[in-house]
């Protein structure tokens, strides 16, 4: 087998980062603990006001749909403005390519100086990398941009979306099939074990400790149902 690099140049062996699932990772995330928070506390607030299980599917359905369209919409704007941001600077970087490239080289000698290069070995490589690639130096050691973090919102509106309605569907089937009386109890229940698993798979996928995700997770999670609860409770008692 032939290879086109010099035989003193060991092949590059590909390295796979955790920062290459940060975009799909943090809208999973973001959709599956929203859904199962929002709709496990709608679903407690509901059922502690008093309401009939019909209500209670009813109300957990809408917020359903309602949570996953709003889930889209919403990462689709956000990451699209951030998107809108990365594209400006990297125009803005070849506009100045064009128009003065002997600063732009300088400007990239610094950034290896700052790193700890020596002046003539930064303005070595800075020109080595200029010649190979301007913009992409810029838009990863000036800018900080890569190919692994750049904003994609079509992906994180799908994600965000699929996600929440998985999440949502959790506490909809707890309430759909048990009894009424512990409707309040089973859901809570459910969900909390879901949100300390969903917390300590989405650290560990992470590089972070399982542990510190699962009880993030389920403290917040705990605490919006809680509150739900107990304004459920109160407002059924005053009407």
């Amino acid at each position: 087998m032939t290879t086109d690099l010099p035989p003193t140049v060991a092949p590059a062996h590909r390295e796979r980062h955790r920062t290459e699932h940060i975009g799909w990772l943090r809208a999973a995330v973001l959709g599956a603990n929203d859904g199962i928070v929002s709709t496990a506390s709608l679903v407690v607030g509901v059922a502690a006001a008093a309401a009939t299980r019909q209500d209670v599917l009813v109300a957990g359905v809408a917020g359903l749909v309602a949570g996953a369209l709003s889930m889209a919409a919403g990462e689709y704007v956000s990451v699209s403005s951030q998107a809108d941001t990365e594209r400006a600077d990297m125009d803005r970087e070849r506009r100045e390519l064009s128009t003065t490239p002997d600063l732009e080289t300088e400007e990239l000698a610094a950034i290896y100086v700052a790193r700890g290069l020596t002046p003539d070995l930064a303005r070595t490589v800075a020109q080595q990398l200029m010649a190979h690639d301007a913009i992409g130096a810029h838009a990863r050691d000036e800018l900080g941009l890569s190919a692994e973090t750049a904003a994609r919102p079509l992906q994180a509106a799908v994600t965000s979306a699929a996600t929440f309605a998985v999440g949502a569907a959790l506490p909809l089937v707890v309430a759909l099939v048990v009894p009424d009386a512990g409707l309040v109890p089973w859901v809570s229940g459910a969900s909390l074990a879901s949100l300390v698993l969903l917390g300590a798979v989405s650290a560990q996928v992470g590089g972070a400790s399982p542990v510190t995700g699962a009880v993030r997770v389920a403290f917040w999670g705990a605490l919006a149902m809680g509150v739900t609860a107990l304004v459920g409770a109160w407002f059924g008692a005053v009407v």
